[in-house]
């Protein structure tokens, strides 16, 4: 008998006919109400200038945009052999199918929407929205982890998990992983340097190069995309490729933001 603990979580919190209450769908409701509470602090901060009136319209903008990013980035990039052959299911999110990197898409479109709207920088609101967003990212991938779902490559080692659509082998459990990295960790140094920002779009361009990081390196234990695969003689995945675009992105946003063209006015006010 294996000596590995087994990921069997009931995904469904409860029912009430054919209404579901899942843990994911728990999980993105309390990432964003955290979200909401964390705009308000920085709302009072004067850091996100447009106002406390003005976080439900940021946080409706960004939800759609990530939500219609993350399925045509997952649709169009990760799974167009399929899809392309089964046009009924293009919307059947309820299948699963969203992709991190399309809702970074999303969600830079639905930044600039309600920046043009509110009048105020682009780089503002997305440094407000990785400050209240990061910590999210951790409750996503715990609500992964307990679908039993992007699991890891199969290991020997003693934190391997058995899944129960990874086969009978261990796997690393690469949904905490990156959790703990890609959420607590990244959302911790943001905050840390946030306090000493002199102007928007560094906090923004910092993020992308900090998950470009992480998430680039979990990659060697997270299991690749099957319809995809492997790039580059077999060692690359289409996430990878896709972090290291990012970490580009990321710097050219330093030297933007180091253009003083946004200044940060921090209140201290408690």
């Amino acid at each position: 008998m294996s000596s590995h603990y087994i990921v069997n979580f009931d995904p469904i919190i409860f029912s009430a006919g054919p209404l579901q209450v899942r843990w994911y769908g728990l999980m993105y409701v309390i990432g964003f109400v955290l979200a909401g509470f964390i705009l308000k602090i920085l709302s009072k901060k004067k850091f996100f200038t447009p106002g406390v009136e003005k976080i439900d319209s940021l946080i409706t903008h960004m939800l759609i945009g990530m939500f219609v990013g993350a399925r045509i980035f997952y649709v169009f990039i990760y799974n167009w052999d399929y899809y392309g052959q089964h046009l009924t299911d293009l919307f059947a999110v309820w299948k699963g199918g969203l992709s991190f990197h399309g809702a970074i898409i999303g969600l830079l479109v639905g930044g600039y929407l309600f920046a043009r709207k509110n009048k105020v920088s682009w780089a503002e609101v997305l440094d407000n929205s990785c400050l209240a967003g990061t910590w999210a990212l951790f409750f996503g991938r715990m609500g992964n982890f307990i679908n039993g779902e992007l699991y890891g490559r199969t290991t020997d080692s003693a934190i391997g998990m058995i899944f129960k659509g990874g086969g009978p082998y261990p796997r690393h459990p690469s949904q905490l992983y990156e959790g703990i990295s890609e959420g607590l960790i990244l959302a911790i140094i943001l905050w840390v340097i946030y306090p000493r920002v002199k102007n928007y779009g560094f906090i923004s361009s910092f993020f992308l190069i900090g998950y470009g990081i992480f998430r680039f390196i979990i990659e060697f234990f997270r299991e690749a995309d099957a319809q995809l695969g492997y790039y580059f003689g077999g060692t690359t995945t289409m996430g990878q490729i896709l972090c290291f675009i990012m970490v580009l992105v990321g710097l050219f946003g330093l030297y933007i933001s180091n253009k003083k063209l946004w200044p940060v006015n921090i209140t201290s006010e408690a």
